[in-house]
């Protein structure tokens, strides 16, 4: 019981949240990072050609080395890519594959930054805040769009990436739609319990 009431603390706590801003900007220039590696071309699929089948191939690397596969990325979703006749990948591709990642991990990004504001204010000392209510909702709100709708953009940047180029591209996405979409619904449920608490406060503070 001793040790519970230390890691609840006030003291603690601020200070766990300071590590925890630290870690989410950490997290978000990461994310920032895939997202400039994929433009470039270091994002992995499965590649078909007419001869053979790549499992971890990219469009950047000149051969399939597995030494030129270093500082790749990949979104956990199933790539497959088919070659026209020249078993050459054409750049309408390689911009669906950027936009499908970009789709990907700019909700994130804008995620963990709501998340990393809330840590700030509990760092500060400001925990029931229509701030962090606001901030908490949003995060929510973000990981169910990157849930439920994201995939169904992935699949339209699939379909017109389909329509310009003389490659084929598909991809099987929205595994992970669960683990996504019920913290994004607690999230959405620990802001209302915020927002609540912040005009309970506000009626104290108005009675006496």
């Amino acid at each position: 019981m001793k040790f519970v009431q230390k890691l609840i603390n006030e003291r603690f706590a601020r200070r766990a949240a300071r590590c925890m801003q630290i870690v989410f900007y950490f997290l978000i220039g990461f994310l920032a990072l895939c997202t400039v590696l994929s433009f470039m071309g270091r994002q992995t699929f499965s590649l078909h050609t007419s001869t053979e089948h790549f499992e971890r191939a990219i469009y950047a690397e000149a051969d399939h080395d597995p030494l030129s596969r270093g500082m790749t990325v990949h979104m956990g979703d199933d790539i497959h890519v088919w070659t026209g006749d020249s078993d050459q990948i054409d750049l309408a591709v390689q911009i669906g594959l950027a936009l499908m990642y970009a789709v990907h991990t700019v909700p994130i990004m804008f995620a963990f930054w709501f998340l990393s504001r809330v840590f700030s204010n509990i760092h500060k000392g400001r925990v029931f805040t229509e701030e962090n209510a606001c901030c908490l909702l949003f995060y929510g709100l973000l990981q169910f769009a990157a849930a439920v709708v994201v995939p169904f953009i992935k699949l339209l940047i699939c379909w017109l990436t389909n329509l310009v180029s003389d490659n084929r591209l598909s991809i099987a996405t929205g595994q992970a739609m669960l683990n996504m979409l019920i913290p994004g619904i607690a999230f959405i449920v620990a802001a209302y319990i915020i927002h609540y608490g912040v005009h309970l406060q506000d009626e104290v503070d108005h009675t006496l």
